[in-house]
């Protein structure tokens, strides 16, 4: 299961390793970073997965930024209150990739209305998927 992590949502996608498949699922809400840890707990409980992969926003020159401090300090919070694996992965691009690929799916263009977020989750755990083949 893939998250990419931000302030105010987290897209969430899942995977099969075995297949090398993905799937975009709701994005969840959060609040200055902190998600519905309900919301959250009840997604993980449902599809049963056995590793979470957090996009880690990095500069484009590889140096932290402040929201991939957020997002680490959210993946160890993952593995805290869920006892799950979790992996970094590298997310520079994705929500520009998840925007072109939602454009040729004929997105309006409006992504407050229609949020991307789960798409770059996804494409998140591609990248993962295709380093694991």
């Amino acid at each position: 299961m893939a998250f990419d992590y931000g302030l105010r949502q987290i897209g969430v996608a899942m995977g099969n390793v075995l297949l090398g498949t993905s799937q975009a699922l709701p994005i969840l809400k959060a609040r200055d970073g902190v998600p519905d840890w309900q919301a959250l707990e009840a997604v993980v409980r449902e599809w049963q997965p056995d590793l979470l992969i957090i996009g880690e926003p990095l500069n484009m020159d590889g140096t932290e930024s402040e929201l991939s401090r957020r997002a680490c300090k959210f993946s160890r919070r993952l593995h805290g209150r869920l006892g799950l694996p979790v992996v970094l992965v590298d997310e520079r691009l994705s929500s520009f990739e998840a925007k072109a690929v939602s454009r040729e799916q004929g997105h309006s263009g409006d992504y407050h209305r229609e949020p991307i977020d789960s798409l770059a989750a996804e494409l998140i755990l591609q990248t993962w998927l295709n380093e694991q083949a």
